[in-house]
């Protein structure tokens, strides 16, 4: 495994990965890379697991804190953020304020002096249709508090899997998805909207334009989507225009899986 490059100025590097299940990564070696990347804000959704599941190692990787946000179900949803000890976090809020989805554990904010760092995991609407119908719900009570989030005036970083793959450039087959949760109009019209007046914006995007395939995320279990790179970008970092501006490189770690989804890590100026 390759080592980590080091700061050689002052930078932020934040991590986000959908888990598919805590325990489940774990025993596929996340925590070990975790321990050779070196993240400053690791940011983990779906974790599939309850407090009394998670592992001393779970909890408190070496050299981190973590907080959580589990859900009521058991094995189903929920969200979390570590952070290094040496940089505890002001405040850490759990929620959107809707139990509907409080229950599901879905948002978890950090804040970080003048940075909030958002660990968060929208819904999926492709198991029914009454899924498809709850990832509405969840859009429209969710937006309000974005925009909130971009009126603030705090640096706002948003990072997890949000279930939807915004263009065309997004998803290796999207002619075949248009009619297909994660790809409907009203979905990616909300991330039109979430990057149009709103006023956030897409990381990784900004970064790199033009970039396709190199750009996925998630991979279906099925066929050989992950070794034909048929792949989707739904997991993003999301901030505010400014803090945008500082972000300096991208990358999706690929050389191993602890999930169906890859780490995207990006690198940050800030202090």
């Amino acid at each position: 495994m390759a080592m980590p490059r080091r700061h050689t100025e002052p930078m932020l590097r934040v991590v986000s990965l959908n888990l598919n299940g805590i325990r489940a990564a774990a025993g596929k070696g996340f925590f070990e890379w975790l321990a050779h990347e070196q993240p400053d804000i690791v940011c983990v959704q779906e974790l599939k697991a309850r407090k009394a599941d998670l592992t001393d190692e779970m909890r408190t990787p070496d050299g981190y804190e973590g907080v959580f946000h589990f859900a009521e179900r058991p094995g189903y949803s929920g969200v979390g953020l570590y952070f290094r000890r040496s940089h505890a976090p002001d405040r850490v809020a759990e929620g959107i304020g809707v139990a509907e989805f409080d229950a599901e554990g879905r948002y978890l904010q950090a804040d970080f002096g003048a940075l909030s760092v958002v660990s968060i995991y929208v819904p999926s609407g492709s198991s029914s249709p009454e899924r498809q119908a709850a990832k509405f719900r969840f859009i429209e009570e969710f937006t309000p508090q974005l925009e909130r989030l971009a009126a603030s005036g705090r640096h706002i970083l948003l990072c997890g899997d949000w279930n939807v793959a915004h263009t065309r450039q997004d998803l290796k087959n999207w002619r075949s998805n248009q009619k297909n949760s994660g790809f409907l109009p009203e979905e990616r019209a909300w991330l039109d909207q979430v990057f149009g007046p709103i006023g956030l914006v897409d990381v990784y995007r900004r970064l790199y334009p033009e970039a396709t395939g190199e750009g996925y995320t998630w991979w279906s279990n099925r066929g050989r989507a992950w070794d034909n790179n048929v792949g989707w970008r739904i997991d993003y970092h999301i901030a505010s225009a400014e803090f945008a501006t500082r972000a300096r490189r991208a990358r999706i770690y690929r050389d191993e899986r602890f999930s169906d989804h890859a780490p995207l890590i990006v690198e940050y100026d800030y202090p």
